[in-house]
């Protein structure tokens, strides 16, 4: 395990906007100043509201299962070892059921215990098909179905992606520079996501994500990458590592653009964004790198869905944006 200063546990932070910046520093100050000014701001609760709908739709999931196998509520709560009286509340959405409450009514209903979780715009026939589809393969097969509907879906997307490049992969791979210089050679627009995102909303991201939680930043993040693909046919693209949290966005991303993953060694990435600030000293800790490899190894194979990899360890900016042309040239032919 590698020991690192305050600057590296800075940097960890700045790969996942994690961190306050101090009131005493400018950024700090220019930070307390738009806060204050987005504070000024009316923002309607809808937390509550949202919150009330999403109960009521998980109990008419529940009461749409148990209709479906015929069941009377007495039987489902017999058979999910969960009171009637509390069942009732749920189906009411009155009642605020765990995970492991409602992992046993999904099991007493025989459904994947999803099905019991809205989902935007509802769940069509088809969809509702696949996934039971999918709950009959044995375990030991589910990889290999997987990667059958993601060739599907490849061979779908081919003609949509354009000449669209986006890059993906952990702050500090090289993913701007690159991109910059790419973009340059290519002649098309360079987008950061990231700074779409701010000017939209007004605020940087750290402060978005402080003001109003990462779903807003991840919606935000969403409707950016959609106006890009809807606006530029072609472009290169430099991502939030994050991008991969989310499961639809980081779908839309492949299907829309051709994907590069810009990888490094684990302390390549430390220092390289340990280059990009003047950090002030802070506390040791000792977990900082073995956190940064536990969050490299939790994307790893999301970032390894991406059409090919270019690791920039121990290489030169030129060596590597010759390696990424290269890799890039028969996508941008048209």
């Amino acid at each position: 395990m590698h020991d690192l200063d305050g600057a590296g546990l800075h940097a960890l932070w700045y790969m996942n906007y994690n961190a306050v910046y101090g009131p005493e520093r400018p950024e700090g100050k220019a930070m307390a100043a738009a806060k204050t000014n987005l504070a000024s701001r009316h923002l309607p609760d809808v937390s509550g509201r949202a919150d009330a709908d999403f109960a009521g739709e998980v109990g008419r999931m529940v009461r749409l299962g148990r209709a479906k196998r015929g069941m009377s509520r007495r039987q489902l709560a017999q058979e999910s070892a969960t009171s009637e009286r509390y069942l009732a509340q749920i189906e009411s959405g009155a009642g605020n059921p765990s995970i492991l409450v409602l992992r046993s009514i999904a099991d007493a209903l025989e459904l994947p215990m999803i099905e019991l979780l809205p989902r935007s715009g509802g769940p069509s026939a088809a969809y509702a098909r696949i996934v039971d589809l999918i709950g009959r393969v044995p375990p030991a097969e589910l990889a290999s179905v997987a990667d059958t509907i993601e060739r599907r879906l490849d061979q779908a997307a081919a003609t949509d992606r354009g000449r669209r490049i986006a890059l993906v992969g952990l702050r500090g791979a090289g993913k701007s520079t690159l991109g910059k210089l790419l973009a340059d050679k290519l002649g098309v627009p360079f987008i950061e996501l990231n700074r779409m995102v701010e000017q939209q909303y007004g605020a940087s991201v750290p402060l978005l994500i402080e003001m109003s939680g990462v779903a807003t930043f991840r919606r935000h993040e969403r409707a950016c990458l959609e106006r890009v693909v809807a606006e530029n046919e072609a472009a290169v693209i430099a991502t939030a590592g994050g991008i991969v949290s989310n499961p639809e966005t980081y779908g839309t991303l492949l299907r829309r653009a051709h994907t590069v993953w810009i990888s490094a060694r684990p302390e390549e990435h430390m220092s390289r964004v340990m280059k990009q600030g003047d950090f002030r000293p802070m506390a040791h800790n000792r977990e900082a790198m073995a956190d940064l490899h536990a969050i490299l190894e939790s994307r790893r194979s999301d970032y390894a869905r991406a059409e090919t990899e270019l690791d920039t360890s121990g290489a030169t900016i030129q060596q590597s944006i010759a390696k990424l042309q290269k890799i890039v040239a028969p996508w941008m032919k048209g």
